[in-house]
C-alpha cells in the first residue's frame, strides 16, 4: 500500500463512525479534519470532495457489516437451518455494538439516499441487493439439499428477512429499547422453523 493509499484508508477509518452517527450529508469538512487531525488540503489531496469521502466511508462501513454477516452464513455452520439461525444470532449478539457506532450503516444511508445524493442512493441499493442475494443463495442451497421446502420462494423470504430485521433495528434504535429487534428476530426464527424447515420424513 502506497503512502497515498494509507492516508486515504486512515481518513476512511477515522471518519467511519462519525459519518454513520452524524449522517453522510450533515458531516462537514471541518468534522473530517477534526476527526483525522489532517488539514483540508490533505483531505482534498486524497479525495475530490466531501461526497467522495462519504461514499468511500459508506462502502467501508457496509463492507464491515457484510463480512460479519457472511461469516454467519458461511461453511462454519453445516446445515442451512444452522446458517439462517446464525444470521439471526449475529444481530442478537451484536446489536449493542451496532447501535453504539451509530446504527445500521445501510439504514442510516438509506434515509439520506434521496435525490440530493444519487451516488449514495445507488450504493445503498446495491448493498441491499447483495445482502438479499446472499440469503436467497443459502435458502436455494437448502432446497437443493432437501433441508428447505421446495415450494418456498427464496427471493421473497430473502427480502422479508431483511425488511423485518431493519424494521426491528429502526424501532429499537429510535426508542432505545432492544425488545423490538428481539421481536423481529424471534419472528424470523419462527418463520425458519415453521415455514422453511423441511422435517425429516
Amino acid at each position: 500500500m502506497s503512502k497515498a493509499e494509507k492516508t486515504k484508508q486512515f481518513i476512511i477509518e477515522k471518519t467511519a463512525s462519525l459519518f454513520n452517527t452524524k449522517g453522510y450529508t450533515s458531516t462537514s469538512l471541518s468534522d473530517i479534519t477534526e476527526a483525522t487531525g489532517l488539514t483540508k488540503g490533505s483531505i482534498y489531496g486524497n479525495f475530490e470532495n466531501k461526497d467522495e469521502v462519504a461514499l468511500e466511508v459508506y462502502k467501508y462501513n457496509s463492507s464491515l457489516l457484510a463480512k460479519s454477516m457472511a461469516r454467519s452464513l458461511g461453511d462454519e455452520f453445516p446445515t442451512t437451518i444452522d446458517k439462517l439461525n446464525a444470521f439471526v444470532n449475529f444481530y442478537r449478539k451484536s446489536w449493542k455494538m451496532v447501535f453504539e457506532s451509530g446504527g445500521c450503516p445501510l439504514m442510516n444511508a438509506a434515509t439520506e439516499a434521496d435525490d440530493t445524493f444519487p451516488a449514495l442512493q445507488k450504493q445503498v441499493s446495491l448493498s441491499f441487493e447483495i445482502w438479499i442475494k446472499k440469503i436467497v443463495s443459502v435458502i436455494v442451497q437448502g432446497q437443493q439439499k432437501k433441508e428447505i421446502h421446495q415450494h418456498i420462494n427464496a427471493e421473497e423470504y430473502g427480502a422479508l428477512f431483511i425488511m423485518i430485521v431493519e424494521g426491528g433495528i429502526l424501532l429499537s434504535k429510535t426508542t432505545d429499547d432492544e425488545k423490538y429487534l428481539n421481536l423481529a428476530l424471534d419472528r424470523i426464527l419462527l418463520m425458519i422453523d415453521k415455514e422453511l424447515k423441511l422435517l425429516p420424513s
